[in-house]
């Protein structure tokens, strides 16, 4: 696959990016040389070999999921211009 100055201008307008045109060639190199390198990439053989997340050995620290309150229900509603039965209380913004 190769990117053309056409296509560098609609990569540049959906990104919101501007480009001038004296700039287009030289991007275009760019996006080349990357979609190259990434074309080699997907020859090498990955067959067998597992996914990763790090290239060290990790273990992710997990904690039981037990949902409260925090046990400062109080302490938090202290600073609410307006509460109710331990909920902030604000206008109506939808009729």
């Amino acid at each position: 696959m190769s990117v053309d100055a056409a296509t560098v201008r609609r990569i540049a307008h959906l990104a919101r990016i501007a480009v001038k045109d004296e700039e287009v060639e030289h991007l275009k190199d760019e996006l080349n040389g990357i979609l190259s390198f990434v074309e080699q990439l997907q020859e090498v053989d990955v067959a067998g070999v597992a996914p990763m997340t790090s290239v060290t050995p990790m273990e992710v620290k997990t904690r039981e999921d037990v949902v409260t309150d925090g046990g400062i229900a109080d302490d938090v509603l202290k600073n609410a211009p307006a509460a109710e039965d331990h909920f902030f209380l604000v206008p109506k913004v939808v009729e």
